[in-house]
């Protein structure tokens, strides 16, 4: 089973995150065959972790929640809070098997508008990293849908059109040992 956990840094915490880096590092050392995409969320001028996602193939939800909850980042208080849903894989693949280094990275993530349900899937489009949909843990209710893609500017219309309440576009980077 997929999960999409999305740690939000709580302001102030960039020293901390720097801190916690390695250990960071070491802790998704341990995850590295379950994960399909990973990286983090940056200011808009690119110059400061905002965040970090993480796609992640666990057996359940007790093992979900170990791997968000265990994570050193935000056992270390940089996160606050963290959003773990189900994640329903619409593209294939991992965020590596379709990179290709053209353009920017972003994440965009569509909250779904209360009681519709995803419609079909459209066609990949150029520089689309991961895409799929979003549903509650709780009751399996779809919450909406998380894409990353690469490109020199993204707008909501460009990759998820209509059927959202709002889109969020976070610039975003993949992860990873540097």
């Amino acid at each position: 089973m997929l999960h999409f956990v999305f740690g939000v840094d709580r302001p102030g915490t960039g020293p901390l995150r720097m801190e916690l880096l390695e250990k960071h590092w070491a802790y998704m050392d341990g995850y590295v065959k379950e994960l399909t995409a990973r990286g983090p969320t940056l200011s808009e001028d690119r110059t400061e972790a905002t965040g970090s996602i993480h796609i992640v193939e666990l057996p359940d939800l007790g093992a979900a929640r170990t791997f968000a909850f265990d994570e050193p980042n935000f056992q270390g208080g940089v996160y606050d809070p963290v959003l773990l849903l189900r994640y329903e894989d619409t593209l294939g693949g991992t965020m590596w098997q379709h990179a290709s280094g053209a353009g920017e990275g972003f994440l965009l993530i569509g909250h779904a508008t209360p009681g519709t349900r995803p419609a079909p899937a459209a066609a990949p489009t150029r520089g689309m990293l991961a895409r799929g949909e979003l549903f509650s843990h709780e009751d399996g209710g779809w919450l909406g849908t998380a894409v990353l893609v690469e490109a020199a500017h993204v707008t909501a219309e460009d990759v998820l059109p209509g059927r959202y309440d709002e889109v969020e576009i976070h610039p975003w980077q993949m992860g990873g040992r540097r």
